[in-house]
């Protein structure tokens, strides 16, 4: 079984908790490594849009380089729970609306 991260860092503002397969010190000084982000794969109709801004935000992403003072936390963890963007100041789950379609010009 491979071990899974959930990371908790402060962004813009906001607090993101991700799930990663790897965690370490970076080669860039004062960073910290996240790799292998993991999301859900959803085959049902139902969609958590937390979850999917999420991917959207991190696509293509191979390695976040975090700066170690945003980290709030990384707990190692049995299995994954839900993603998440939470306003840094109550700590209320923000609310993402799916996103709508670009308007022809």
């Amino acid at each position: 079984m491979k071990t899974l991260y959930k990371v908790t860092f402060l962004n813009h503002g906001k607090i993101y908790e991700l799930y990663a397969q790897r965690v370490a010190a970076s080669s860039l000084w004062g960073f910290t490594e996240v790799a292998d982000l993991v999301f859900d794969v959803h085959t049902g109709v139902v969609v958590d849009p937390a979850e999917e801004r999420l991917r959207g935000e991190f696509a293509g992403t191979r390695v976040l380089h975090l700066p170690m003072q945003s980290i709030v936390r990384v707990e190692e963890v049995e299995k994954k729970g839900q993603s998440a963007i939470r306003d840094a100041a109550t700590g209320e789950t923000v609310v993402t609306p799916f996103p709508m379609p670009a308007k022809p010009r």
